[in-house]
Formats: C-alpha cells, sequence, structure tokens
C-alpha cells in the first residue's frame, strides 16, 4: 500500500478478491471468514463493542496459517526457511562469541596461519604492464590487467587484515573494531566485511569461498603469462564479466572493420567438453 492506493494489478486483483468474499452482510452473522479454515469465525456482534472487537483481533485470531487466505501451505516456505537460517545464525554467533575467550581464540590463529599459507600473492602489477605493452594493449588485455587489479586489491586487504590481526593478537598491536570483527567473522567460518567489499559477489562461506578465490586467481595467473587470450573463460570468475564481453564485440569489430554500435552477442549451447578441447 502507498498511500492508501495499490498500484500493482495483481495486487488490485487480491484485493479485490478478498473484499468481494469478505465484505458482505453475511459478516454480521458469524459467518467462517475463509472457507479454507473452518472455525475461524466473525464475532457476535450483539455481543462485542469496540472493545471487544479489538481483544478479539489481539487474542481470538487463530495463528495464520497460508489456507487461511486461500493460499498452497507451501506458501510459507520461504519465510520458514528464512526464520530458521536467523536463528541459527544467531545460535552460531553467541556460540562463537562464548568460544572466543576460550579455545576459539587458537581457532582464529589456525584460520590467520591457513590463509596466509593459502592466500596467493598479489600480480607483479608493473611486469605484467611491460608485458601487455609488449604484446600490444588489445581488448582482451586490458580486460586481464584491470581484472588483475582488481584482485590485488582484495589479495592485498586479505593478506594485510590478517597480519594485523595477527600482530594484534600477539599484543604488538593494539585491538581495534575491525580487527575484533575480522576476528569474530573467521571463527564463524564468515566472509569478512572489509573483505567483501572489495571481493566479487558470492554467498559462500568462508573455507569454500577461499578455494573459489584460489580458482579465480589461477585463472589470471594462466591468462597473464604470456596474455594469450584462453579458448575458454570462466565468466563468473571474473568481478566485472561485462567487460569481457564487451572486448569480445571490440576485438572483432576491429579485425572485420565493423562498427562497434551494431555488434551484439550469440550464445550456442554446445555439448560438454573439457576446457583443453
Amino acid at each position: 500500500m502507498y498511500g492508501g492506493h495499490i498500484t500493482d494489478n495483481l495486487d488490485r486483483r487480491t484485493n479485490a478478491t478478498y473484499l468481494e468474499k469478505l465484505i458482505k452482510p453475511e459478516i454480521l452473522q458469524q459467518m467462517n471468514l475463509t472457507m479454507w479454515h473452518p472455525g475461524f469465525k466473525s464475532p457476535d456482534p450483539m455481543k462485542y463493542d469496540r472493545t471487544k472487537y479489538e481483544g478479539f483481533i489481539e487474542t481470538g485470531l487463530p495463528m495464520e496459517v497460508p489456507e487461511m487466505f486461500g493460499l498452497h501451505k507451501n506458501a510459507e516456505i520461504g519465510y520458514l526457511t528464512q526464520t530458521a537460517e536467523t536463528l541459527f545464525s544467531m545460535i552460531q554467533q553467541i556460540s562463537g562469541g562464548a568460544a572466543g575467550a576460550g579455545d576459539g581464540g587458537g581457532k582464529v590463529v589456525e584460520l590467520i596461519n591457513l590463509f596466509l599459507d593459502r592466500t596467493p600473492r598479489p600480480f607483479p602489477s608493473i611486469e605484467m604492464a611491460q608485458k601487455a605493452a609488449e604484446k600490444g594493449r588489445t581488448p582482451y588485455v586490458v580486460v586481464c590487467l584491470q581484472e588483475s587489479e582488481r584482485m590485488n586489491v582484495l589479495l592485498r586487504e586479505i593478506r594485510n587484515s590478517l597480519l594485523d590481526l595477527d600482530a594484534g593478537l600477539k599484543g604488538t598491536l593494539n585491538m581495534t573494531e575491525a580487527m575484533e570483527k575480522l576476528a569474530g567473522s573467521l571463527a564463524l567460518n564468515l566472509v569478512p566485511h572489509n573483505w567483501f567489499k572489495v571481493a566479487y559477489h558470492s554467498n559462500k562461506s568462508l573455507l569454500v569461498w577461499l578455494d573459489d578465490l584460489n580458482r579465480r586467481v589461477q585463472q589470471f595467473v594462466d591468462w597473464s603469462d604470456e596474455f594469450n587470450t584462453p579458448n575458454v573463460v570462466w565468466l563468473s570468475g571474473l568481478f566485472n564479466p561485462m567487460s569481457y564481453l564487451t572486448a569480445i564485440m571490440q576485438a572483432t569489430a576491429r579485425k572485420d572493420m565493423l562498427p562497434l554500435d551494431d555488434m551484439c552477442l550469440k550464445t550456442e549451447v554446445m555439448n560438454v567438453f573439457e576446457p583443453e578441447e
């Protein structure tokens, strides 16, 4: 409802149906308020004043279920799933917070060492720029450079924040709020917020996210080795997949001397091949 008006056509249809079913003289004769939920009757107007009506609404109405609104019981699956996820997330946070003062600190140290060991080093930007200049800054080379630079921002953020947290736990640096949030996220197997801000969008848990990160980095390592455009590109492994799709059109337009504005991409579904094929 916006300003008393229903704007969506389907909402208008739904609302009109409810009004047609409910706003009728029988509502003052204790009719069933819904045909799908027996026993859900309107109060007797001869026995109820305004105060009692309000009390009935607060305490007398049965627990809401989808069938009361003429909906299938599966209609609340999304709501129940979200409620369950919120509940278990809260339990996990409370449990993680309680463990932090005990052996949880040791767990965080182990995770710091694990991530420092398994997180790749940033790409050598200067060397890559020199190699790209020798190869020629084609659209594909530019995409690789841009993607590698964005990956460098993420890799530096991961490594620097972990080193700071490690120093804070050892007492050589004062613990800051950012360090405490990072430690909490590590303990809960969640991607820390400061990493998420400079990373690609992903809902994976932290350890699975680390494996995914290494796969993404490996694609850039192979690509930037000689800046030869790979035959197969993992599009969702890029920060900005659209940049690669645009590069395809740019390279084709230059090669065939065609106007870029007239270029478009065509997708063909093929049988399953291995990337090497």
